[in-house]
């Protein structure tokens, strides 16, 4: 029997939000497409490799399922596992870096990775909103990507990372979420326009508002969102003579009828439900709620919260079609209010 080949191209990047079993389907692929692995080559055992990588069976085994469903691998009873295909297709590979991984950002994820389907190898790197993590993440590629799929978003002040940034080749770079001065050249984006989306939901909401007189939007001194969302903010309530106010911290904040409360964290969502039910206020009715960033969890809280929001779906799925196509486009993702019982 034909000795199994050594993965020698398979690490495991600890640092990497890329689940281990596609780390390895993208090893795999890397192998054929440079010729180290060939048609008829066998493959170590799913327990050899769970053995010398320290990653658990059922890991290995899932990611020897998407080769063999990408007519890659072939199993023999009795036998084990062999290159079945040499001819691999896939020539994307993408570095993706996201700020965080939320419940809506998981969408963005979703849909990127469901438009590209296996035309690309995705890395998935998270930072967490540090800017530290960030340069160091992006610093230490020395994989020859063909494309870096960027939300770039900082709790701190994070001078710089637009010069880090402008470094990457423009034709390998696709920013999402938001527009950054300081990044050069003919790059693709897609991105909110934060100031004109809040004031045209809330327009599309002015109805539902005028039964209240007083509006005040929740936005955290710490929170990495865009001012242009106060500022969106702001110019609705003069245009339309609603009072309003800017909130930075809710602990101290006294709810009274007739207030509506927009809130961008979902940390502070919680604070404002606790409030309510204290106060015994019904909401949709004493005061009303509008609830930053659709997820579906929401059209089931409190019998369903109002919500403003990008079309985080369709945001993947542009980023996806700026990678598969060749010209560069700055693309502002659609943004929509939706109705419901909190207002």
């Amino acid at each position: 029997m034909k000795k199994p080949t050594r993965i020698t191209s398979l690490t495991i990047d600890e640092f990497s939000a890329t689940p281990k079993y596609q780390q390895l389907v993208n090893a795999v692929l890397n192998a054929v497409k440079q010729g180290v692995l060939k048609k008829g080559d066998a493959m170590p055992s799913i327990n050899e490799l769970s053995f010398q990588y320290e990653i658990s069976r059922v890991t290995i085994e899932k990611g020897y399922n998407i080769l063999r469903k990408m007519g890659i691998l072939e199993a023999y009873h009795g036998k084990g596992y062999f290159i079945a295909n040499s001819e691999v297709a896939q020539e994307l590979k993408i570095f993706l870096m996201f700020n965080k991984l939320s419940a809506h950002k998981k969408l963005v994820y979703d849909s990127f990775v469901a438009t590209l389907g296996d035309k690309a190898a995705i890395d998935f790197y998270i930072y967490n909103n540090d800017y530290a993590l960030f340069k160091k993440l992006l610093n230490q590629q020395k994989t020859d990507y063909t494309h870096y799929v960027i939300i770039p978003h900082f709790v701190e002040k994070a001078d710089g990372y637009q010069l880090l940034i402008d470094q990457i080749p423009k034709e390998k770079l696709v920013l999402v979420g938001k527009k950054i001065s300081g990044v050069t050249g003919d790059y693709a984006a897609v991105y909110e326009n934060f100031e004109q989306d809040i004031s045209n939901a809330l327009t599309e909401a002015l109805e539902q508002l005028t039964k209240y007189h007083t509006l005040k939007l929740v936005f955290p001194a710490d929170s990495y969102f865009p001012k242009e969302i106060a500022t969106g903010f702001e110019d609705f309530c003069f245009n339309y003579a609603f009072n309003f106010k800017i909130i930075h911290n809710l602990d101290d904040e006294i709810m009274n009828a007739g207030e509506v409360y927009i809130n961008l964290k979902e940390e502070d969502l919680v604070k404002i439900l606790d409030k309510t039910i204290e106060l015994k206020f019904t909401i949709g009715k004493d005061v009303g709620l509008i609830s930053y960033n659709e997820t579906p969890l929401k059209s089931f809280i409190m019998n369903g919260l109002t919500t403003i929001s990008t079309d985080f779906k369709q945001m993947g799925v542009t980023a996806a079609n700026l990678v598969l196509k060749t010209d560069k486009g700055h693309i502002e993702n659609p943004f929509r209010l939706i109705l419901r019982g909190s207002l």
